[in-house]
């Protein structure tokens, strides 16, 4: 049976393994510019970084706003519920600062994975980095 451990942290202490898995997912997967990716907010940031035994394969992020994004797991380890826990920690994390919802911006081939942690889907699509997005919430109340 697979061990993972979610991790949380600063960009100084998760920073080089969390940028490793955006590189890999983001840039070299999904074709974003590095200028999109490298938006300069990880430093205000709480990271969270999934390992499977021992091995690093998903990241995400929280930003000080509720924001949840980055959100990248392997390809190795799509499928595993990596995406599920990482998700779990930054709800928690989000919870845990006193704030009433959380936001993100889900890939529209990834909305069925949010709904079925309780996000809703609102407004238009759009896209970003050339990708089509929709902004989804969770009430945390």
């Amino acid at each position: 049976m697979a061990i993972t451990h979610i991790s949380t942290g600063d960009w100084e202490t998760l920073g080089s393994t969390a940028s490793e898995i955006r590189r890999r997912v983001f840039i070299d997967e999904q074709s974003v510019p590095l200028e999109e990716e490298w938006d300069g907010l990880d430093p205000e940031c709480v990271h969270f970084l999934a390992t499977l035994d021992g091995q690093p394969v998903g990241t995400a992020r929280l930003l000080p706003d509720a924001h949840i994004g980055r959100v990248a797991v392997l390809a190795d380890a799509r499928g595993t519920g990596i995406g599920v826990l990482l998700m779990q920690a930054a709800i928690e994390a989000a919870r845990y600062a006193g704030h009433a919802q959380v936001a993100l911006s889900a890939q529209v081939h990834a909305l069925a994975f949010y709904e079925r942690l309780g996000f809703v889907a609102h407004g238009d699509e759009f896209l970003d980095a050339g990708i089509p997005h929709r902004e989804m919430t969770l009430s945390l109340v």
